[in-house]
């Protein structure tokens, strides 16, 4: 079938058809030219006349080569590769190999498995794409339990975590407990769950970014009042015998800014009461006594306003008001609440408000107040229980901890269910654990000691362009994406809609399994991510079955098409029957 070369255009070859038919099954595979060299091609087309296919590497030894550096004589020997050839271009035919992945059956090479490399799978970030139907969540399931079902080298120290939006991985990875020797640990927002462990994160780990995840700060002038928050926080966890002094200082000096604003009387009036009213000491309250020969007046009394709109006392409020004021007293780094609770963050907001002086304008106070008036919504919301935990215990402890089941046992693998609550507190959770890995990882004494694969199933959601970067500087999603590798922290995103990622996150991955896609957008960024896949490869992506993906990157030595096996079980990801709903009870 394979005559002459006709022409040799950049990495276009054409290739004589002897046989003169269109032989429709061979386009994909791949031929050797065979002399000095074993340049390796695809067919790309079929004619009566010619054969039309594209350079992509050469065999040297018993290794693929990726790219382009010699090319055919005119006079090179065209043959089909053969069975040793084919299995380096797939990869191993076993499913336990230690050293591979099995992906699934190869839909070009009847018969033939096809794997990628684990470490170069799973030391870089990944994406797994296709639109809704095409087998996303399935693919996922099984590549997890091909991990995990091995009878022979399984990954007994893996970490993987995945975060899982609607709470649809539970049967496919449960039943690793029952076939493997690993072990799946399931964590969920359902606060009714009795088969799974609700998820605690606990507060005192969390610092000024991750509050300002949490309240949706949307601006830097709001994270002074953030920092100013998480210290005042001590004043709320101690006996007030102890933090007195701190306190009568802070109010103090708030009361102070108010009573020399140069606002009305009775402006000055309802506001000092205000404070008063949520914010006292034994020292410092509206019954507080202010002695005076031959009287003695209360703080309230003496912010009476006068029939003239004078407080005629109000020099004797910030005589007795001075006598607390030092402004050497500062609260230090050691100060810190061994644990608190979300309603300690919230009086230490309110705290942190009136130190800050906010009083004396309104816009500045809208724009921090909110952050309290968000805290109040969560707390309220009962998302406060996700923080609510008695246990002291430290980060690196509780990072195991995540890893080891309730019998003690090392799990491989944490499933996140985050469909009990709304996208953005999701989006917020994901955050901040991811943030939780990397620093883990990044405070290691042996870099890369503790790789963790962070699995996010729609990825669109959470790993967005957004406002982070002008607000606490960064996107974690991105700086893991940046600088996870390194540190063993490695994001694997799972989307339908590639083109609302952030393109940071997304040209950060190595590896790619790309299912049924049609969308325009998604096809462009599809095709800008490598040049190793073909136009017609792309047109392919339009048309494929559930279950069929095009797999391609660093882990693999070309970009392959796979039928990936059916998990079993199966996620729980299956649309809605509406027949069944609309009909069942027909006669």
């Amino acid at each position: 079938m394979f005559g002459n070369i006709i022409s040799i255009i950049d990495e276009y070859i054409k290739v004589e058809n002897t046989t003169k038919r269109i032989e429709s099954n061979l386009i994909g595979m791949h031929i050797v030219f065979e002399k000095e060299h074993r340049i390796v091609c695809e067919i790309l087309s079929i004619t009566r006349d010619e054969i039309n296919c594209i350079m992509i590497g050469e065999f040297k030894d018993n290794s693929f080569l990726s790219g382009v550096v010699h090319k055919p004589n005119y006079d090179s020997i065209v043959r089909l590769i053969n069975k040793e050839e084919a299995i380096i271009l797939l990869g191993s035919q076993s499913v336990d190999d230690r050293d591979n992945i099995y992906l699934g059956k190869s839909i070009t090479y009847e018969g033939f498995n096809v794997s990628a490399n684990i470490d170069r799978f799973f030391s870089n970030h990944f994406a797994i794409l296709g639109n809704t139907g095409s087998g996303k969540s399935c693919t996922v399931a099984r590549l997890l339990q091909n991990l995990f079902y091995r009878t022979v080298n399984p990954p007994y120290n893996a970490n993987i975590v995945l975060f899982d939006v609607y709470g649809e991985y539970k049967p496919a990875l449960d039943t690793i407990n029952q076939t493997s020797k690993c072990r799946c640990k399931q964590y969920t927002t359902n606060i009714k769950a009795s088969s799974s462990e609700i998820i605690k994160l606990p507060l005192y780990y969390l610092d000024t970014d991750d509050i300002a995840l949490l309240l949706n700060a949307d601006s830097q002038s709001q994270i002074p009042i953030i920092e100013k928050a998480l210290r005042y926080v001590y004043l709320f966890t101690e006996d007030e015998d102890k933090v007195i002094e701190y306190k009568n200082n802070i109010i103090a000096k708030a009361l102070m800014d108010i009573l020399t604003s140069g606002r009305a009387p009775t402006q000055i009036r309802d506001q000092i009461v205000a404070v008063l009213t949520n914010f006292y000491t034994k020292n410092i309250n509206l019954e507080s006594r202010i002695i005076q020969p031959g009287y003695i007046r209360t703080i309230r009394q003496c912010l009476n306003v006068d029939q003239t709109g004078k407080i005629n006392a109000i020099q004797l409020v910030i005589e007795y008001l001075e006598r607390f004021i030092d402004d050497k007293l500062q609260l230090n780094s050691k100060m810190k609440p061994r644990k608190y609770k979300l309603k300690d963050l919230y009086d230490a907001f309110e705290f942190a408000l009136i130190s800050e002086g906010v009083l004396k304008s309104d816009k500045i106070y809208d724009i921090n107040n909110i952050l309290k008036v968000r805290l109040d919504a969560i707390i309220n919301s009962g998302y406060g229980v996700y923080f609510d935990t008695d246990e002291l215990i430290s980060k690196e402890d509780y990072v195991r901890k995540i890893f080891t089941t309730i019998s003690g046992e090392k799990a491989q693998i944490v499933n996140f269910n985050l469909n009990y609550v709304d996208e953005r507190f999701a989006k917020t959770l994901t955050k901040m654990y991811s943030k939780l890995f990397l620093n883990y990882g990044i405070e290691l004494e042996s870099r890369g000691g503790f790789p963790v694969q962070i699995m996010l199933e729609e990825a669109h959601r959470y790993v967005q362009n957004d406002n982070d970067i002008n607000v606490i500087g960064y996107n974690i999603f991105d700086r893991i994406t940046k600088e996870g590798r390194k540190y063993g922290i490695i994001l694997g995103l799972i989307t339908q809609r590639p083109s609302e990622l952030s393109k940071t996150a997304l040209s950060q991955c190595s590896n790619y399994i790309v299912l049924r896609m049609f969308h325009p957008d998604d096809l462009d960024i599809i095709k800008g991510i490598t040049h190793s896949v073909s136009h017609s490869d792309i047109e392919k992506l339009k048309v494929l079955r559930p279950g069929v993906a095009l797999c391609f990157g660093n882990a693999l030595n070309i970009p392959l098409f796979v039928k990936v096996d059916k998990p079993n079980p199966t996620p729980d990801s299956n649309n809605a029957h509406i027949k069944d709903e609309w009909f069942k009870n027909n006669a």
